[in-house]
């Protein structure tokens, strides 16, 4: 009789440190998830609105203030130097556009499942979905960290490796020629 009261001390003290480790892990959940919902919600949007302010300036220091000249005979490849940077930013800036675009839809769809989970409290399926969509977007952005991460570096080789090229895209070594 007295294993069986120990036995049942026991099992109480082991779900006394269930709960507790159950309370431990809602905590660091609630934290990290709103630390995954301040980056998605303001640190990815600015820097994608700050990285896009960056490109239309070089954008305009290629453009304008550089002035591309028209395509000739001969002596064309600083030109097309400064073509192919253009391209890669317009690239660069329509993809960092798609991803502020894709943080939208992602709270646009959030919210409707959310609504749906008040309606209908008690279909676990929409709770899961929630889980699943907030999972697939946390595997998302780390794509598209990577993603701005290696069209930045590469936007910034091209640019350094051209540079003169891009401020001048014509040799001034042509009355040499003649």
């Amino acid at each position: 009789m007295a294993r069986g009261v120990i036995g049942l001390s026991v099992i109480q003290r082991a779900f006394s440190l269930s709960s507790h480790v159950i309370r431990c892990v809602d905590a660091f959940r609630e934290r990290i998830t709103g630390e995954a919902e301040n980056l998605v919600a303001d640190f990815f949007p600015k820097k994608l609105l700050e990285l896009d302010s960056f490109l239309k300036v070089i954008h305009i220091l290629i453009t304008g203030i550089l002035l591309i000249p028209r395509i000739e005979d001969g002596n064309n490849f600083g030109v097309s130097i400064q073509e192919e940077t253009v391209a890669e930013l317009r690239t660069v800036e329509g993809e960092a556009a798609s991803y502020l675009d894709q943080i939208s839809r992602y709270y646009i769809t959030r919210a409707k499942l959310v609504s749906k989970i008040t309606k209908y409290p008690h279909v676990e399926d929409y709770q899961r979905t929630v889980t699943e969509i907030d999972e697939k977007e946390y595997i998302s952005l780390k794509i598209i960290v990577s993603e701005l991460r290696n069209q930045y570096v590469t936007l910034h080789d091209m640019i350094l490796k051209n540079i003169e090229k891009i401020k001048r895209p014509r040799s001034s070594n042509n009355e040499a020629l003649y």
